[in-house]
């Protein structure tokens, strides 16, 4: 890493009541292992806990899982409560069991790329860093 550039900051978000966080804890630590900053939250997070961790936290990017079913309702909750916030800068993204026509939906939306079951890791590693390459702020602005 060069002066000037920092490392991206993800919150990794695991909202609702469904309690199987394994594959958050996967992408968690290929976040990790690809140089990212991780912020992970835990399970049964509300859009209000996870927003406010965000803005805390001061991160790049929010990535959900969502296996329950309620990304319909979770996405664009989280996605109204960051520009609530004015935290509309960070990306919000994702993944989990999402039916392709809902994900093009969210994306339409304002949401960012969804990832579904048995997509390589590294994808998300490189969507966020195109992402972050053209969305960043300089440090210190």
């Amino acid at each position: 890493m060069t002066e000037g550039e920092r490392k991206i900051r993800v919150l990794v978000a695991k909202p609702g009541l469904d309690g199987h966080d394994r594959g958050a804890k996967v992408i968690a630590s290929v976040f990790r292992d690809a140089g990212f900053e991780v912020v992970y939250t835990g399970l049964h997070q509300t859009p209000e806990m996870i927003v406010a961790a965000a803005v805390q936290e001061d991160v790049d990017v929010v990535a959900m899982s969502v296996l329950s079913g309620a990304h319909m309702t979770l996405f664009p909750r989280v996605q109204e409560l960051l520009q609530a916030e004015g935290a509309e800068h960070i990306l919000l993204t994702g993944g989990g069991i999402i039916p392709e026509e809902d994900m093009k939906e969210l994306e339409a939306r304002g949401i960012g790329k969804l990832f579904g079951p048995g997509t390589p890791t590294t994808d998300a590693v490189v969507y966020i860093r195109e992402w972050f390459g053209t969305h960043r702020q300089p440090e210190g602005v």
